[in-house]
């Protein structure tokens, strides 16, 4: 039993320690670039280890069957399944999340106000289709055409934030709106171009899942666990579906109320009246354990509902995505054996080009392009202090596909060879995007420093 401690006595030198570290951690974890950085040294470590003379360990590692066995029954799949169709689900759970809080009160909330990134995105998206469909026409990788569409949330928000404040914080929010709209089109083309051969008895089982999400919010279950088990069963309907069974986290982000549970009494002023009664009158009722039991569970609940469960999961899952499941994803995905892709063979050339073209000159083409047109015929107007400059960058950043054009490739392609190649093409076309994002940007900063 540890000894009782007063208040304004110096704690011991190892519980300092491991506050300060836990703080330096949770500081390292809320900087912007920093679950970037995490991302790219893991899609390094990938790369590195794929190429060593330790490759065949790389490989193996991810087919190492992983089951789950109840009785006689069994589900086995790869390490690879588990990673790429189970905790990308958590992934696109927080996606979904994130398009839900937008539409409700986000910069999606208001038409006018959204007209703009909505259109910048879709030119963002339509012209690195083009591209890539115009150099792989006739080719074996035509069916790769969405692979240079996506944007990495993660990458070009943190590589906007290694510039630091002087971008303009519109810059950054007309980023993030249009990233979380290019993520939206992203999911509707995996519903409808790479989920083939749909067996409609699955969605029977997806539809149960759906109801009980929803009996569950009727009856005012507000623990995030508590869903855990419909998730499961929704998640089961997608993959008997042939969709793929992450789409299952984007339906239950989009589930996720935006307005706490209701109660008997609004959270804080329970959690006033429960303080008064633990420190005021009710301190000689509340020594009784029972009693204090009793108050510590509604002070929990009340703790929870003071944040729509929407923004509570997300803020939860946000580390555990950024810092874990993510970099795992690139550590599984980003490892290309370079001497293994031939790219004389079935066109594979043609679509590392297309994917490169497609992020680095059609992103910027299309979003610059369409934002341009919009503002030409006075639909709409710059984001105040943006200028063209700002949306310039947005257009370079926004050419960081990675983990959604890594995603899509796997979809696109069953082809190793072809599947390497539009790889290739994904981390080339990335790297190159945000070499000229960070130039441009560091231009941009001196010449307002000069002007200024």
């Amino acid at each position: 039993m540890m000894p009782h401690r007063h208040a304004g006595q110096p704690l011991p030198r190892a519980q300092l320690f491991t506050q300060r570290a836990f703080a330096t951690v949770e500081r390292f974890m809320h900087i912007q670039a920093s679950s970037g950085i995490v991302l790219l040294v893991a899609a390094a470590i990938a790369l590195i280890w794929a190429n060593s003379p330790l490759a065949h360990s790389y490989h193996d590692l991810w087919h190492t069957p992983l089951a789950i066995t109840l009785g006689n029954l069994s589900f086995s799949q790869p390490l690879h399944f588990w990673i790429n169709d189970v905790l990308m689900t958590v992934f696109f759970l927080v996606v979904g999340m994130e398009v839900k809080r937008e539409i409700h009160e986000g910069s999606l909330s208001d038409l006018r106000q959204a007209m703009l990134p909505i259109a910048a995105a879709g030119g963002g998206v339509l012209v690195p289709a083009l591209i890539y469909l115009g150099l792989n026409m006739g080719n074996a990788g035509l069916h790769g055409w969405a692979i240079p569409t996506a944007t990495d949330i993660a990458f070009a928000v943190g590589l906007l934030a290694l510039l630091g404040p002087s971008i303009p914080s519109t810059v950054r929010i007309f980023l993030l709106a249009l990233a979380i709209i290019d993520d939206i089109v992203a999911i509707l083309i995996i519903a409808l171009f790479y989920s083939e051969g749909l067996d409609p008895s699955g969605f029977l089982v997806a539809g149960v899942g759906v109801l009980m999400v929803l009996a569950m919010q009727q009856m005012g279950i507000g623990s995030a666990f508590a869903y855990v088990l419909p998730g499961i069963v929704l998640w089961s309907g997608m993959l008997m579906t042939g969709a793929h069974p992450t789409l299952a986290g984007v339906v239950l982000g989009m589930m996720t109320p935006v307005v706490p549970v209701r109660l008997r009494e609004r959270p804080l002023d329970m959690l006033s009246r429960i303080a008064g009664e633990l420190t005021g009158r009710g301190s000689s009722a509340s020594r009784d354990l029972e009693q204090m039991n009793t108050h510590l569970r509604s002070l929990r609940l009340a703790q929870r509902e003071i944040l729509p469960p929407v923004v509570r999961v997300q803020h939860a899952l946000h580390p555990w995505v950024a810092f874990v499941i993510m970099p795992v994803f690139a550590l599984a995905n980003a490892g290309i054996t370079l001497d293994g892709i031939d790219l004389s063979v079935s066109g594979a050339q043609w679509v590392t080009l297309g994917v490169i073209a497609g992020l680095v000159l059609g992103k910027p083409l299309g979003i610059v392009g369409m934002t341009w047109l919009m503002v030409r015929l006075r639909l709409c107007t710059l984001p105040e202090g943006a200028g063209w400059a700002g949306i310039c960058l947005i257009g370079l950043f926004a050419g960081v596909g990675f983990t959604m054009s890594i995603f899509i490739s796997m979809l696109a392609f069953t082809d190793p060879n072809l599947l390497g190649a539009a790889k290739l093409g994904v981390l080339a076309g990335s790297v190159v995007a945000s070499v000229l994002g960070l130039v441009v940007g560091f231009v941009v900063i001196r010449r307002r420093r000069t002007a200024a």
